[in-house]
C-alpha cells in the first residue's frame, strides 16, 4: 500500500493505500475508473465496518454498474489510524462535516452516489443534508439511523456483552488493527445516556437529490420508524426497499437484492441521464 499526501497528485492514487485527512491516515480501496476520471460510487461502512467487511460487494458493485468504487475506512476502523477516545456523541457529525468534505476533495470527486451502510447511512444523510454539493447526484442508506430507538440501544448492549464474552473480540480482530479502538468507539457513545437525544431527521428536509433507503424487516437495530421519518421528512425523490428476512446488513444477508436495488439506483442516475 502506498501513502498519499497533498491535493494535486492523482496520478498517483493507487487502488489502495491510505489516505491523509487531517491527522489520520485512512486506508482505502479504489476499484475501476478513479473518481477524477468517471462517475464513482462512495461506500461508507457501518459502525463496526471497515474496507474489508465490506466482502467482494464492492467489486459486484463495480461490475454492475461500470462506475467507480471509493471505499474508506474511518479513523478507528481497520487499518486506519486508531481514533482518540471517547468518541465525541457527535462523531458522525465530524466525519459528514470535517472528514468527508476533505475526501471528496482529495480523492478528485467530480460526479457520484453515496452508498451509506447503518452510521455510513446517517453520515451521508448529514452531509447530503448540510451541503448541496452538485458532485452527489445520489444516496444510498442501508438500515439508516435518523434517531435512536430502544431496539438499537438493547442490541448495541446485547453486542458489549457478547464482544467482552465470546470470541467476537477475536473475529473483529481480524479486520481491525485496534480492535477495542473500533468496539468502544462505537458501542461507548452509543451508549452514552446522553446519546438517546441524538436526532438528525432535520437535515432530511434539505437533501436535494434522490435518495434510496433498503431496509432488512429482521433488523435488531432498528425498525421500520426510520423509513417513516425519511417519509415523513424528505421532499426530495425517495426509493425505499424493504428486504425481506434480512436483517441490519442487507448486503451480506440478502446479497443479491441489495445489489440490484443499489446498482439500478446508481446507474438510472449516473448514467441513464448522463
Amino acid at each position: 500500500m502506498t501513502h498519499e499526501r497533498g491535493y494535486n497528485n492523482m496520478a498517483t492514487l493507487s487502488p489502495a493505500g491510505f489516505l491523509t485527512i487531517g491527522t489520520s491516515d485512512l486506508e482505502y480501496r479504489m476499484i475501476g475508473p478513479a473518481p477524477d476520471q468517471a462517475p464513482t460510487i462512495v461506500l461508507l461502512h457501518e459502525g463496526l465496518g471497515c474496507v474489508g467487511l465490506w466482502g467482494d460487494f464492492p467489486d459486484r458493485l463495480q461490475a454492475a454498474t461500470s462506475a467507480g468504487i471509493f471505499a474508506y475506512s474511518r479513523a478507528g476502523y481497520g487499518a486506519s489510524t486508531p481514533a482518540a477516545l471517547p468518541r465525541p456523541l457527535d462523531y458522525m457529525h465530524v466525519e459528514a462535516l470535517d472528514v468527508l468534505p476533505k475526501l471528496l476533495d482529495r480523492i478528485g470527486f467530480r460526479r457520484g452516489v453515496l452508498v451509506g451502510h447503518s452510521d455510513g447511512a446517517s453520515i451521508a444523510a448529514i452531509y447530503a443534508g448540510s451541503h448541496q454539493d452538485h458532485r452527489v447526484q445520489g444516496v444510498a442508506m442501508i438500515a439508516p439511523h435518523f434517531v435512536v430507538e430502544d431496539i438499537s440501544v438493547n442490541s448495541i448492549a446485547a453486542i458489549k456483552q457478547a464482544y467482552e464474552n465470546t470470541e467476537l473480540k477475536s473475529k473483529l480482530s481480524r479486520w481491525h488493527k485496534d480492535v477495542d479502538n473500533a468496539f468502544y468507539g462505537w458501542n461507548e457513545a452509543w451508549l452514552d445516556p446522553r446519546f438517546r437525544s441524538w436526532d438528525i431527521s432535520e437535515y432530511l428536509a434539505y437533501i436535494r437529490v434522490p435518495v434510496a433507503i433498503l431496509q432488512g424487516s429482521d433488523d435488531q437495530y432498528g425498525t421500520l420508524r426510520q423509513v417513516e421519518i425519511a417519509q415523513e421528512e424528505c421532499y426530495c425523490p425517495l426509493d425505499v426497499t424493504e428486504i425481506p428476512r434480512a436483517g441490519h446488513s442487507p448486503h451480506r444477508e440478502a446479497p443479491q437484492t441489495t445489489l440490484d436495488t443499489i446498482s439500478d439506483f446508481a446507474r438510472r442516475i449516473l448514467f441513464v441521464q448522463a
